[in-house]
């Protein structure tokens, strides 16, 4: 048993910097470095409407997800090669590695590469590879999840799918991402139904922008196995119970939300009444190139932000994270068993 009231605060930021952790909502094209994005426009011969890596950082001011999305896929536009892919995915995993991240989920959008002319495999190949390497080296378990941009057709959607059969072995699930509102998720019930029937896993942003009732649709009609945000879920009580009972995960991104407008500043973050009401929430970076932080970053901002957050939080959050991937138990248990260990050695001085 963990004596929680035993870890003094400020040995809280130590601890959360230092202990396992998963993360389960990261977009990899979301993880493209400004640097980056100059170097991969360089080695391609690709024209950037920015002069400089200061002058892209500095349009990094967003007034809502589809402020965001126009400068997003602009980056994404000098991947071409599957060295790029790979690029682009180690860079996240060498972070990912100097934050404690023991387990990752990436989620890719092989829509906006293949509309470019870019081939899927190209895409799945390059990103595997990179999975291949953070786990020889780095000691990272890390899956892939493809992801559906929801502001294009399900026809198109399942046509992604069906492209992406023959790397099917390269990837655990299907998401679905990009521009929420008038979007719902019903929209593409017969490719996550098909997708479900793959034995894919299923997985769906929600309630970032759109209404509760969209995280009803995802559950419901989608059938998904984590909600991504969610955070608007505490605008429909009925809904906060029905996803404490069940164990519904929410994928929680902090410095995404505030960055976003979701919440205007991070200390109005919902993630204290989201624990409070005993729900499967963690925190994750979600596109942290973009949005100031990656995980550590979001831990430790949100940590200082809202005071009602401490050890016991700071544990659930962490737990979550693993319960909540689809990693096989006995790994799960394992990466629980290290974090017992480290918050019983704060417990213990």
């Amino acid at each position: 048993m963990i004596t929680f009231d035993a870890i003094p605060r400020e040995k809280l930021p130590t601890l959360l910097r230092t202990a396992p952790k998963a993360e389960l909502h990261i977009h990899i094209e979301g993880s493209l470095e400004p640097e980056l994005i100059f170097k991969l426009a360089q080695r391609n011969g690709v024209a950037l409407a920015y002069p400089s890596v200061e002058a892209l950082r500095a349009a990094y001011a967003f007034t809502d997800l589809q402020s965001f999305l126009d400068i997003y896929y602009a980056g994404a536009s000098v991947l071409l090669k599957e060295e790029d892919f790979f690029d682009m995915a180690w860079a996240y995993f060498q972070r990912a590695a100097a934050d404690n991240v023991v387990h990752a989920e990436l989620f890719f959008d092989p829509q906006t590469h293949t509309a470019r002319g870019v081939d899927i495999g190209t895409v799945i190949r390059g990103l595997h590879h990179a999975c291949q390497r953070a786990h020889a080296e780095l000691g990272i378990s890390a899956s892939l999840i493809l992801c559906f941009l929801r502001h294009l057709s399900e026809d198109e959607a399942i046509a992604t799918l069906n492209a992406a059969l023959p790397y099917r072995h390269h990837f655990i699930g299907v998401g679905l991402d990009s521009s929420e509102r008038g979007h719902p998720p019903e929209k593409f019930s017969h490719v996550f139904q098909q997708a479900r029937a793959l034995g894919l896993h299923v997985v769906a942003h929600a309630g970032e922008e759109g209404p509760p009732a969209y995280i009803e649709s995802a559950l419901d009609v989608l059938k998904v196995e984590r909600i991504d945000h969610g955070v608007r879920c505490t605008e429909s009580p009925a809904l906060v119970q029905r996803l404490a009972a069940s164990r519904m995960p929410l994928t929680v991104c902090p410095l995404s939300n505030v960055k976003l407008c979701v919440f205007k500043h991070l200390s109005q973050h919902n993630l204290p009444a989201l624990l409070e009401a005993g729900l499967c929430a963690m925190v994750n970076s979600d596109d942290p190139a973009y949005f100031g932080g990656y995980l550590n970053d979001n831990l430790l901002q949100t940590f200082e932000a809202l005071p009602a957050l401490g050890p016991r939080e700071a544990y659930a959050l962490l737990r979550n994270s693993f319960e909540a991937s689809f990693a096989p138990a006995e790994r799960k248990a394992g990466w629980m068993a290290k974090l017992d260990r480290a918050f019983e050695a704060a417990a213990a001085g």
